[in-house]
């Protein structure tokens, strides 16, 4: 497969007056194109960080990556967050169409493209409604949507149902991979949630804690679609959330042993 993300040594600290933190150290990874990649570890461990460099938001410290453009006139990447990145003063619409207008596309695209989404996410009813209109659910449609709607290169999303209550969470986890399986982006995904991962994945990549390093990598081969209802009930997925689980645990205690 053709490799969308290719990254290469990269670390990155951050320098205070008391010393320099390191959040992540030497990582080395590639992402294939339509691949959708979860990576999973213990809270601080930089994956956030990772996420942000990926994004132009921060500059690595020593090492480098690159993503394999194929159209020059799409945007490189979209980021969505958890519970951020909607405009309040714009209606769901507005908000989904912003990318678009900001591009200067037709406005029969941007109309057509706007309307699709919206139509996706379940968001059509609720077009003219502003953010805090909204739930923490629909807020996250709206994020969504506005990804997919600008028709990235790549998709980096960071926790963006963490917030969420169950059922919502598991509504937007179909909705995504709905909209995955037609679009085929390229997707980078941080989660908490083992099941989540194993869920939507083709590839989990296990971080350490800090600083964070890669230091394993699964191949999720369940064939899609998949229910969450599968992956509870398929003894080699249940043995796989048993050794993420054992992963976190022993980071975890080691942080804490290392900081005592």
């Amino acid at each position: 497969m053709k490799t969308k993300i290719d990254i290469r040594h990269l670390t990155k600290a951050f320098y205070k007056k008391q010393g320099s933190v390191t959040a992540i150290d030497d990582i080395s990874l590639s992402i294939a194109e339509g691949e959708f990649v979860c990576l999973v570890g213990p809270s601080g461990c930089g994956k956030t960080t990772l996420l942000r460099i990926l994004a132009g938001l921060e500059k690595p410290s020593v090492g480098e990556f690159t993503i394999v453009t194929d159209d020059g006139n799409r945007p490189l990447q979209s980021m969505v967050f958890q519970e951020r990145g909607i405009i309040p003063w714009l209606t769901v619409e507005e908000n989904v169409a912003f990318g678009l207008k900001m591009r200067r596309l037709p406005k029969r695209l941007i109309h057509e493209r706007t309307s699709y989404y919206l139509k996706k996410t379940g968001l059509e009813k609720f077009s003219n409604l502003y953010p805090k209109e909204l739930s923490g659910g629909m807020k996250q449609r709206v994020s969504i949507a506005r990804a997919f709607a600008n028709d990235p290169e790549i998709l980096l999303m960071d926790e963006p149902f963490a917030a969420l209550d169950e059922q919502n969470k598991f509504i937007l986890q179909e909705e995504l991979l709905s909209i995955w399986a037609e679009t085929r982006k390229t997707v980078l995904f941080i989660t908490h949630s083992i099941d989540e991962a194993l869920l939507l994945s083709d590839r989990i990549l296990l971080m350490s804690s800090q600083p964070g390093r890669i230091i394993e990598e699964i191949i999720v081969d369940m064939p899609r679609p998949r229910k969450m209802e599968d992956i509870r009930e398929d003894p080699i997925m249940a043995a796989r959330f048993i050794d993420i689980w054992q992963h976190l645990q022993e980071e975890v205690q080691r942080s804490r042993r290392e900081n005592e």
